[in-house]
């Protein structure tokens, strides 16, 4: 039985591992693709109505992105960045701007 429940968790350990996201890679799109409205430190954007994504909750971040994606979310400039993302870039990104300091998540800049 014990043995049973270790299989398991091991299993469980490289199923999660398997959907990690890419943390350094997150950075690279979001450098290339967010920074130019949404500042340089994601909490400083170019208009005051743009949101702030610095420590912005990953689920948030990801929903965001597919709505943009499907068109539940309306914006023409973000539908155009957001279409060509896989869902592999959607879960770095998100994994990358929710560590950073922000406003949500009370990290000290």
């Amino acid at each position: 039985m014990k043995s049973k429940l270790i299989v398991a968790a091991a299993a469980a350990c490289v199923a999660f591992s398997a959907q990690a996201a890419d943390v350094a890679k997150g950075e690279q799109l979001a450098q290339a693709q967010c920074a130019a409205c949404h500042g340089k430190d994601f909490a400083s954007p170019i208009d005051p109505s743009y949101p702030k994504l610095a420590g912005q909750y990953v689920d948030y971040l990801e929903k965001a992105l597919r709505d943009y994606q499907t068109g539940a979310r309306k914006n023409a400039i973000m539908a155009g960045l957001a279409k060509p993302l896989s869902r592999a870039d959607i879960k770095d990104l998100a994994a990358y701007l929710s560590r950073l300091p922000g406003p949500l998540n009370n990290a000290k800049r």
